[in-house]
C-alpha cells in the first residue's frame, strides 16, 4: 500500500519535523530584531515602557529559541537515517555550508544569548545592547546559511559531479549565492518579520481590549501595525520577483502553482478551482483572462508553458501546491489590507478606539505561521520529484530502510513533539496573558538552584 511505502513515510516524517521546526526560527528571527529595537529605544528615549516590553518578550524569545534549537537538531539527524544517499551525494557541498552555519551563526547566538538573558545588571547597558544586537545578527546569519543550502537544492550552481555521483564544489561563491538565493533570503526574512509583527500586534490588541489605557499594549499594537503597513506591501513585490526567478529556473513549479496544464498564449490567472493531476485539468475554474501572462511575463500575450509539455514523471503535484500557494498569497493580501486599514485609522484618530479592528488583529496573530508553512509546502513540494532540482530525484536519495522502522520513529516523533512542544507553546500563551504594563516585570535572574528565567513575579 502507498501509505506504507518507505519513501512516502520518510518524506512525511521530514515534513512533519520541518513543519514544527520552521515556525520557531520564523518567530525568533523577527523577535530578536524586535528586542534589539526595544532596547535601543529604551537607551535612546529613557522611556521605561520599552524596558518593560523588552523584559516581557525576552522570556518568550528564550523559550521559542530553545524549542527551535531542539527541533532543528532532530531534523538534521534524519539526513543520516532516512536520507543517507542524499547526504552522501550532496555532503561535499551541503556539509560545509551547514557547518558554517553552526560555527558562525549558531555560536554567535549561543555565545551572547547568556549575556542577553542574564546580563542586564551585570555587564552594563552598552555591552548588553551589543549582545542583543549580536544575537539578532546571529539569527539573520543563521537564516543566511540555511537558505543558501536550501536554495542550492533548487538552483544548483558552482559544482561538478565525480565518478561516484557526488556533487563536488568548484566555485563556492556561485554555490552560496546561487541564482534563487537572494530572492529566497529577502522573502523569508520579510516573512519572519511579519510573523513576529502579527504575534506582537495580536498580544497588544488582546490587552488593549481588556484595558484601553494600557500604554505597553498600545505601543506593541502601534509598532506591529507600522511593520504590517510598510513591510507587507514590500513582501508582495519581493514575492513577485521571487516568482519570476522561479519561472526562469523551475517553470514546472510555476505551472503547478498556477494550475496551468495546457501551454497557452495569454494564459489566464486561475483564482480558484480544483486541479486534477490524473486528468491534467482544473475543474470549476474561476479565472481572469490573460492576467496570468501579465503577472508572470508582463505581457498579455506571452506564452506560459503547461504541465503537459514537461517530461512525464518530472512535474510536481499541482493538487497540493495550487492550494498552498493560494493560502500563502491570501494571508499576505489580508496582512496588506490590515496594514492599510491601520494607517487609515491612524489618520482618523481611531487607531486605539476601534475595537472591531483590534479583534481582527487578535485573530490574525497566527496568520504568519500559517503563511510560512504554506509557503514552505509550495516551495518544497514544488521541487518534486527532485531533491536537487533536475539532477537528483527523491526516490534516489532515500536510505535503504524498511517501512516499520520509519513508522516507529515517526510515531515517537509525533507523540514527543505534541507533548514537548505543546507544553512549550502552552507556556508561551500563559506569558501572553500576563499584562505587559506592570511593575511586576524585571530582568532575567539566575536562580539559586540553577539557571531559571524569572522575568515575571506572579502574585
Amino acid at each position: 500500500m502507498l501509505m506504507f511505502d518507505p519513501l512516502i513515510l520518510a518524506r512525511f516524517q521530514f515534513a512533519f519535523v520541518v513543519s514544527f521546526h520552521i515556525i520557531f526560527p520564523a518567530f525568533t528571527i523577527g523577535l530578536a530584531s524586535y528586542l534589539a529595537v526595544l532596547e535601543g529605544l529604551w537607551l535612546w528615549k529613557k522611556d521605561d515602557r520599552y524596558l518593560k516590553l523588552f523584559n516581557y518578550w525576552l522570556k518568550i524569545f528564550a523559550i521559542a529559541f530553545g524549542m527551535g534549537v531542539v527541533s532543528g537538531i532532530v531534523m538534521s539527524y534524519q539526513f543520516g537515517t532516512n536520507w543517507s544517499v542524499f547526504a552522501d551525494k550532496t555532503g561535499p557541498i551541503l556539509g560545509p555550508l551547514m557547518g558554517y552555519e553552526v560555527l558562525s551563526a549558531f555560536f554567535l547566538e549561543a555565545g551572547f544569548l547568556g549575556i542577553m538573558l542574564f546580563g542586564m545588571n551585570k555587564v552594563g547597558k552598552r555591552l548588553h545592547f551589543t549582545a542583543t544586537l549580536l544575537v539578532a545578527f546571529g539569527t539573520f546569519f543563521s537564516a543566511f546559511w540555511i537558505l543558501s543550502v536550501n536554495s542550492w537544492m533548487h538552483t544548483p550552481a558552482g559544482y561538478s559531479i565525480n565518478d561516484v555521483g557526488q556533487f563536488i564544489p568548484e566555485n563556492w561563491f556561485e554555490i552560496i549565492f546561487n541564482p534563487s538565493f537572494p530572492y529566497r533570503l529577502v522573502h523569508m526574512l520579510m516573512a519572519a518579520y511579519l510573523t513576529t509583527a502579527f504575534v506582537v500586534g495580536s498580544v497588544g490588541a488582546y490587552h488593549l481590549l481588556k484595558q484601553n489605557s494600557n500604554i505597553c499594549a498600545r505601543t506593541m499594537l502601534s509598532m506591529a501595525m507600522w511593520m504590517a503597513a510598510i513591510v507587507a506591501p514590500l513582501q508582495l513585490i519581493a514575492g513577485d520577483m521571487h516568482g519570476l526567478n522561479t519561472l526562469e529556473h523551475q517553470p514546472a513549479k510555476i505551472a503547478a502553482m498556477e494550475g496551468h496544464y495546457e501551454t497557452k498564449k495569454g494564459a489566464p490567472l486561475i483564482l480558484f478551482g480544483f486541479p486534477n493531476d490524473e486528468k491534467m485539468e482544473v475543474n470549476n475554474a474561476i479565472e481572469i483572462p490573460k492576467l496570468g501572462s501579465i503577472i508572470l511575463k508582463h505581457d498579455a500575450n506571452a506564452e506560459i508553458k503547461g504541465l503537459k509539455d514537461f517530461p512525464e514523471g518530472e512535474t510536481p503535484p499541482a493538487e497540493i501546491i495550487f492550494w498552498s500557494f493560494r493560502i500563502m498569497v491570501g494571508i499576505g493580501m489580508a496582512m496588506i489590507a490590515l496594514g492599510l486599514w491601520s494607517f487609515y485609522l491612524r489618520l482618523r484618530n481611531q487607531f486605539y478606539k476601534n475595537t472591531f479592528f483590534q479583534k481582527i488583529v487578535v485573530l490574525m496573530g497566527p496568520a504568519g505561521f500559517v503563511a510560512v508553512i504554506a509557503g514552505w509546502i509550495t516551495t518544497e513540494v514544488g521541487r518534486q520529484p527532485f531533491t536537487v532540482y533536475g539532477i537528483l530525484k527523491t526516490m534516489d536519495s532515500a536510505s535503504p530502510i524498511d517501512a516499520p522502522a520509519i513508522t516507529a520513529s515517526l510515531l515517537v516523533f509525533i507523540v514527543t513533539y505534541f507533548l514537548v512542544f505543546g507544553a512549550g507553546t502552552y507556556y508561551i500563551f500563559k506569558q501572553f496573558a500576563i499584562n505587559p504594563d506592570t511593575d511586576k516585570t524585571h530582568p532575567v535572574k539566575i536562580g539559586s538552584l540553577g539557571v531559571s528565567l524569572k522575568i515575571f513575579n506572579k502574585s
